[in-house]
């Protein structure tokens, strides 16, 4: 018999990459959205449990509204802390692994240098802190089984990502300001849901110690450099995109200046880190552009790309751009 794997926040762009990733695996995939199993419910999650008796677990549901957060936590703590420690307990219970996704937001974001693995952490948001909260329960309840896989800046062909916002935008705007002092990784959820699945696979053949991973993708830019580079896969003129700071823009919630991971421990589980993010935003962007112009003619498109499905994506935390008409 196959190995079910359950995915919770199944319906968001990341759970529906992962449910994409396992289809090409000998296992059963049990997806599980929002409306479906409320991961804060102890009572729902052992019914979960007792029902499909997964053997990995892979926990994409959360509370991805930064700001928000901010006048609410207790709300998003329920999700991003108490919902984590609930699976845990019950992965626990039924001897299963646990892969749970967390963020750059658990660091203070002001480092010089790419974040390990086990580099100190310091939220300076209710967002993060909650974040924090959820890997604590997970790595404390599972010390052998339990894997936090921390990212950022994703992005995805549906929903809400700031890579189809600009790309919006190129249509409808001359000219946009966009931050340059926030430097991070741009991953595409395909990409992230790969080693998710790799890990997972590891963890069961017990080639994958548990602990804490980063899956974002190589290299670094900042949102400014970012939205250059989709400007010049759209064809238009880079210069159209100007620089700016994250004063411009007060937000609720503060953002990582710095929100670079390093990729040791996926090197030494023998998992290969996730490419340069250029290369997955150019294999990417046929998807995307299909997803936010599906009225664009082919040949509307950036030549050599191919336009993929779309899949569902709940808001990102990344900066608003400035536009003129």
């Amino acid at each position: 018999m196959s190995p079910v794997w359950l995915v919770t926040g199944a319906a968001g762009m990341l759970g529906q990459d992962v449910l994409a990733a396992l289809a090409h695996e000998d296992v059963t995939a049990v997806a599980a959205d929002r409306t479906a199993l409320d991961i804060a419910d102890q009572d729902r999650v052992r019914e979960a449990f007792a029902t499909h008796r997964p053997a990995v677990v892979v926990n994409c549901a959360a509370w991805t509204a930064v700001d928000d957060a901010e006048s609410q936590e207790d709300a998003a703590l329920r999700v991003n802390g108490t919902g984590p420690a609930v699976l845990a307990a019950a992965c626990r219970e039924h001897g299963a692994v646990l892969l749970h996704v967390s963020t750059d937001y658990v660091f203070a974001g002001d480092s010089g240098r790419p974040y390990a693995e086990d580099a100190p952490t310091a939220p300076r948001s209710a967002y993060g802190r909650t974040k924090l909260a959820g890997e604590r329960a997970v790595l404390e309840t599972l010390p052998d089984t339990g894997y936090v896989v921390r990212t950022a800046w994703l992005y995805g062909a549906g929903g809400a990502n700031f890579v189809r916002t600009m790309i919006r935008l190129e249509g409808v705007k001359d000219t946009l300001d966009v931050v340059d002092d926030q430097r991070g990784q741009p991953t595409w959820t395909v990409d992230l849901a790969g080693r998710l699945v790799r890990l997972g696979r590891a963890a069961l053949d017990g080639t994958a110690p548990a602990g804490v991973y980063h899956g974002t993708s190589g290299g670094e830019t900042t949102w400014f450099g970012l939205t250059r580079e989709i400007f010049r896969l759209l064809g238009a003129d880079p210069a159209r995109v100007r620089p700016t700071t994250s004063g411009a823009y007060p937000r609720p919630a503060p953002r990582p200046a710095c929100s670079v991971l390093a990729h040791g421990r996926f090197a030494a589980a023998g998992i290969e880190p996730v490419r340069d993010w250029r290369a997955a935003l150019e294999e990417a962007f046929g998807a995307l552009l299909a997803a936010e112009r599906p009225l664009a003619r082919p040949a509307q498109r950036p030549a050599g790309l191919s336009a993929g499905p779309p899949a569902r994506t709940p808001a990102g935390g990344g900066p608003a751009a400035r536009s003129r008409a």
